[in-house]
């Protein structure tokens, strides 16, 4: 084979590998997460037993190839101002310095870095977590519930994830050096459930 022929060889062999990842991104479908049906729920060790509550603004998108989870990615905006805890003295506390801080740090910001797929719709996500003004790497399996058509005419996606995270990593303390570690543990228990909707042709969703 003359060198003419093996550089028209090689040429042809890069466009088929650059067609083949081409057509894998064009795979993937970009959802935006809908805040009135995602949720990021917390619960925490309360003196001796535990109290709950959550995020519901959550905000952001979800790109997604139904075949091939590993290059899922997720962006998300959360609004501390969102928590609800069913009790407005306490979430008023939670908005503090002593805790949240919100006058400072308005939002929780989440971007995906990597999935590693462990199933057909399971998974495990890695991403970097901003809160309290303190990023942290975190890591949360998750599960695809499901995709469909909805009542509106629209095309949706469905996830649940979960992971434990530690508020004095992101430098809450408030208590724990309170004998027995305060009224309020440190553990953090945070179930995610999200809903994405495909936008529509005319970008209104």
């Amino acid at each position: 084979m003359s060198l003419k022929q093996s550089m028209g060889l090689l040429f042809v062999t890069v466009l088929m590998i650059l067609g083949c990842f081409g057509a894998s991104n064009a795979a993937a479908e970009v959802y935006a997460i809908d805040k009135d049906h995602s949720f990021a729920n917390w619960t925490i060790r309360h003196v001796v037993s535990k109290t709950s509550g959550t995020f519901s603004d959550v905000q952001g998108k979800i790109e997604i190839d139904p075949e091939k989870l590993q290059v899922l990615k997720a962006e998300a905006v959360i609004s501390v101002y969102s928590i609800d805890s069913h009790h407005r003295e306490r979430d008023t506390h939670l908005l503090t310095g002593e805790f949240l801080n919100a006058h400072e740090f308005k939002t929780i910001q989440f971007a995906s870095t990597k999935v590693q797929a462990t199933g057909k719709n399971t998974g495990i996500m890695h991403g970097q977590l901003t809160l309290h003004g303190v990023t942290k790497e975190i890591e949360f399996p998750f599960e695809i519930l499901g995709f469909g058509p909805d009542p509106w005419g629209g095309y949706r996606v469905g996830f649940q994830a979960a992971t434990k995270l530690k508020r004095s990593d992101f430098g809450m303390t408030w208590g724990l050096d309170m004998p027995g570690g305060g009224p309020v543990g440190d553990d953090v228990d945070v179930t995610l459930y999200i809903e994405g909707v495909k936008p529509s042709p005319d970008g209104k969703g």
